[in-house]
């Protein structure tokens, strides 16, 4: 690993060398956590840990609320271990919090490498029985977590979709990207769904908000391919679990057979609520997401990845 100093600064060092177990050994920066900074720290005994820097605005919120919800996930989701945090940055400089390093590979990684149509059921099944052991967590309400209470604010969906998606349109770069025609008929997939999305407004269960291939950790297991860790919390809500279903489903197409019908088979076996029209809503719930991805700049990568998957809507796909 490259000098521990250089990569964190030396006052988020100090903070380390006084929580860690054994002298810090080395760190280097992982991929993802494009909001966040996540580095693999690690110790002269061998241990290894992930230091996660929340740099936007409100990290000191964000610090607190996925400290408080690994914390309490804790034997019921597989989550790294919270070690230590500076919720506030006072000490650290910064807004931190160190957890364990876990196992296993990502399952993006793993999906690309493992076309066989069975492993790749397999796969799905684990996320699957992930997704259902999260929604076994449930709140008083719907809504964002506020603070570390994790009391979810008054409110279920961030409005009605219509009225979301104009705001988003108007807010962003969607016009630069969209035909007119386009945008029109991303306006009438939002006015179709909203009566769909407004049957899971009341669900009030544990959402990760970002449950996708890249944010799942997967090794394998006695009973086969199993996830080892849900990572990067900083979304999560309270409300319908066909939020999750969504996000993993987006790119349905790009998935290798097998996976879709592995990870929702495993999902309602145990125990995972699935009505009749549950495709149905969830491509409306997500249009919530691609609505805000639209306002990031055109240059961002899912700016790219939401006008595809809003094409692909408007075609049938």
């Amino acid at each position: 690993m490259p000098d521990s100093a250089a990569e964190l600064g030396p006052e988020l060092a100090a903070w380390l060398s006084g929580v860690l177990p054994a002298p810090m050994a080395g760190a280097r920066r992982l991929s993802g956590g494009y909001r966040n900074a996540n580095t693999l720290v690690g110790t002269a005994d061998g241990g290894e840990f992930v230091v996660r820097q929340y740099l936007q605005e409100g990290g000191a919120r964000s610090c607190a609320i996925e400290h408080a919800l690994l914390v309490m996930m804790a034997g019921l989701v597989p989550t790294a271990e919270v070690v230590a945090a500076d919720e506030s940055g006072e000490a650290a400089g910064q807004p931190v919090l160190l957890t364990s390093f876990m196992p296993g590979s990502l399952l993006r990684d793993e999906l690309s490498l493992r076309p066989d149509q069975d492993e790749a059921a397999e796969l799905g099944r684990g996320a699957g029985l992930a997704l259902a052991r999260i929604g076994a967590i449930t709140f008083g309400q719907p809504g964002p977590f506020a603070d570390a209470s994790l009391e979810p604010a008054a409110g279920g969906l961030p409005g009605s979709l219509p009225e979301f998606v104009e705001r988003c349109l108007a807010a962003g770069h969607a016009a630069d990207a969209l035909s007119a025609a386009e945008l029109a008929g991303l306006r009438r997939l939002a006015e179709d769904g909203q009566q769909l999305a407004g049957q899971a407004e009341s669900a009030s269960q544990l959402v990760h908000s970002d449950f996708n291939p890249k944010n799942l950790l997967v090794g394998p297991g006695p009973d086969g391919w199993t996830v080892t860790a849900v990572l990067d919390w900083e979304f999560a809500f309270s409300g319908s679990q066909l939020v999750d279903v969504g996000n993993m489903l987006r790119f349905a197409d790009e998935l290798p057979p097998g996976f879709a019908d592995g990870f929702i088979g495993a999902f309602g076996w145990a125990g995972g609520v699935l009505p009749d029209d549950w495709r149905e809503i969830s491509l409306a719930l997500d249009l919530y997401a691609l609505a805000d991805l639209l306002t990031r700049p055109v240059s961002h990568r899912y700016f790219g990845r939401a006008v595809s998957a809003i094409r692909s809507r408007l075609a049938g796909g």
